[in-house]
């Protein structure tokens, strides 16, 4: 099994995510919300939220501008 690479951004997001009732991931994350509990730009939340789609870790819900995204549990 190839191991998963997750940044400290990354890490941090999933476990508020897990950490947080479901209300207050209510609809998923985008990349505004990751912006907000990251301290990042846009272009980095939004490669990071991608990365995460990318190796399964979160799903996607909805697409262009309206893009969330929750785990894939």
């Amino acid at each position: 099994m190839a191991k998963v690479q997750l940044n400290e951004r990354q890490l941090k997001v999933i476990k508020r995510m897990l950490q947080t009732d479901i209300k207050g991931f209510e609809g998923g994350i985008s990349a505004k919300k990751y912006m907000s509990i990251t301290s990042t730009s846009k272009a980095t939340a939004t490669r990071d939220l991608q990365h995460m789609f990318a190796i399964k870790a979160l799903k996607q819900i909805g697409s262009g501008r309206s893009v969330r995204y929750e785990l894939n549990l």
